[in-house]
């Protein structure tokens, strides 16, 4: 059971990325200690905003949002998930699953005393959560088994799956390109799932945590993890989700990218079955794609911000 680390000076020099990067290690169980890294960037004491990327994405996607969050005196923490960025890569597919991934990021939040519950480093309120793709299957997770530490949550382009609806075929035909394509280019791909476009040297930042397809068994294995089934793996574990997330009567906001087909539709799910959801200033981003942070960070962040301000 091999584990890899990329290399550091991979992520030397990147364009607008220069934030303070901590790590910490959970019980990986038969692959030994994993290491998770997250980028923890302004006021130590401020209200923390926890911001989880998806597939095959990782906190360089953050890149435009933090500057303005920490800007008004938040604290902004951005993990890399197990599998990606500076995170570390477990090389077989069968190393992931999806409880897996909870429990690894279950254990991460804990240790880093996240949450009001927790009464350390001066936080003075729970956790807001601003989660995007694989970040909200595995954060909303988060959230219903510590609904406590959380003061609010807003999703963007993302659901919670529990197998009973059909996935699109736009979704279908991702999930089979993963598994074909033989460069899984991941710049690429966030390209693709762009509505403006990114740059080369964007497109360079996210394959920078792959040197080789060896790194890449978790980014090619997500797709497959999505509960597309009722009898699926961890489709009952969401369906429990759902029974509290049902009762979550705090703030709830989605912001999707209006140009996102694979997971445009969710949102309307989301706003009707979270009872903190109703009467939220919920917007579709306009010509912002699945990986909206790209397209619109600067305009998410001062969504977030003047939602935050006013939703207490």
């Amino acid at each position: 059971m091999a584990v890899l680390r990329t290399p550091d000076s991979r992520f030397e020099g990147l364009a607008g990325f220069d934030f303070p990067v901590r790590t910490i290690d959970v019980d990986g169980g038969p692959l030994g200690p994993l290491r998770i890294a997250h980028v923890d960037a302004g006021p130590a004491d401020g209200p923390v905003v926890l911001l989880m990327h998806g597939e095959p994405s990782w906190s360089y996607l953050y890149r435009k949002m933090i500057p303005l969050l920490v800007a008004a005196g938040y604290r902004c923490v951005a993990p890399d998930l197990v599998g990606f960025g500076r995170s570390d890569k477990p090389t077989a597919q069968e190393d992931y699953t999806y409880e897996r991934h909870v429990g690894w990021m279950s254990e991460w939040f804990l240790a880093n005393a996240l949450g009001a519950a927790s009464g350390i480093r001066g936080q003075t309120e729970g956790v807001t959560l601003f989660c995007q793709d694989w970040g909200g299957l595995i954060g909303l997770r988060l959230v219903a088994a510590m609904p406590e530490r959380f003061v609010r949550v807003c999703a963007a382009n993302t659901f919670l799956p529990t197998g009973e609806g059909k996935a699109s075929e736009a979704f279908e035909a991702w999930r089979n390109f993963s598994q074909t394509v033989p460069d899984f280019d991941s710049g690429l791909i966030v390209n693709m799932g762009t509505a403006r476009g990114i740059g080369a040297a964007e497109q360079a930042a996210y394959n920078a945590p792959f040197p080789d397809d060896s790194f890449k068994a978790g980014a090619r294995r997500f797709p497959m993890l999505v509960v597309t089934d009722p009898d699926m793996p961890s489709a009952a574990e969401n369906r429990a989700a759902w029974n509290v997330l049902e009762r979550f009567e705090k703030p709830f906001l989605t912001l999707f990218g209006d140009k996102d087909f694979v997971t445009l539709g969710a949102e309307k799910v989301l706003q009707a079955r979270i009872p903190g959801a109703k009467g939220q200033p919920h917007r579709l981003i306009a010509e912002a794609g699945h990986f909206c942070q790209e397209d619109a960070g600067e305009e998410l962040a001062a969504e977030l911000l003047g939602w935050m301000g006013k939703a207490g």
